[in-house]
């Protein structure tokens, strides 16, 4: 059961996430109580790391000329969104990573362990369901990954579907920024909000969320197997 301190910071931040479609207002009211195309070749991945979160999932993959980086990240980030992710599952960021959702900004693999350690804590069940992969080379050993997808959560044993864009910026075969898009809508910041004040205040918030939920999940402290 979460700490008491972490359920009165998700109190706090229910009021930040209030989305227009009802499905997505039930989830963000639960994450917010846990501190928290079309492609020529259709592949299905079948990786054992990933076959666990990635049971009954729907996927198709475009990928840029020599790609392949997706399909060595996907099962991973699938285990990591069904909330049965280990410690080998996050080596697939760089040390200085960055992760970003309309929650949290964290920072470093320790920062972004412990934003996704929450998850089952909260829910009785989480994971990608369907998704759709685009790849695109963006330079010498880079690329960037496009996830279109559907998110499946059981919260307080009730059935919540969530669309969103997955961004995953990788270089040398390491990501290197994860952003998650709730509803494909791009994070609030000084950039793509009219008044950057306000951006710069969604900005702080994400981060003051993210170094508390990073105290009380142990500074990424990877869970006893």
């Amino acid at each position: 059961m979460p700490p008491p301190a972490l359920c009165a910071t998700s109190a706090s931040r229910l009021r930040l996430l209030l989305p227009s479609a009802p499905s997505a207002l039930f989830l963000r009211a639960a994450a917010a109580s846990a501190a928290l195309a079309p492609a020529r070749q259709r592949l299905l991945f079948s990786t054992t790391a990933g076959m666990a979160a990635a049971a009954g999932a729907k996927a198709s993959t475009q990928a840029a000329a020599g790609g392949g980086v997706s399909e060595r990240i996907m099962p991973h980030l699938l285990n990591i969104y069904g909330s049965c992710a280990t410690a080998r599952d996050f080596e697939m960021y760089a040390p200085n990573a960055t992760f970003e959702d309309p929650l949290m900004r964290a920072h470093g693999v320790k920062q972004i362990k412990s934003a996704f350690y929450t998850m089952p804590k909260v829910f009785g069940e989480s994971k990608i369901v369907e998704y759709t992969i685009k790849e695109n080379a963006t330079g010498p050993g880079k690329s960037q990954i496009l996830i279109d997808n559907k998110q499946h959560y059981k919260v307080f044993g009730k059935d919540v579907d969530l669309e969103s864009l997955i961004t995953l910026d990788v270089e040398d075969g390491k990501v290197v920024r994860h952003q998650d898009w709730w509803d494909k809508k791009p994070l609030k910041n000084r950039e793509t909000v009219s008044f950057p004040l306000l951006g710069r205040l969604a900005q702080t918030s994400r981060r003051g969320a993210m170094l508390l939920t990073h105290v009380l999940m142990g500074f990424g402290k990877d869970p006893t197997p």
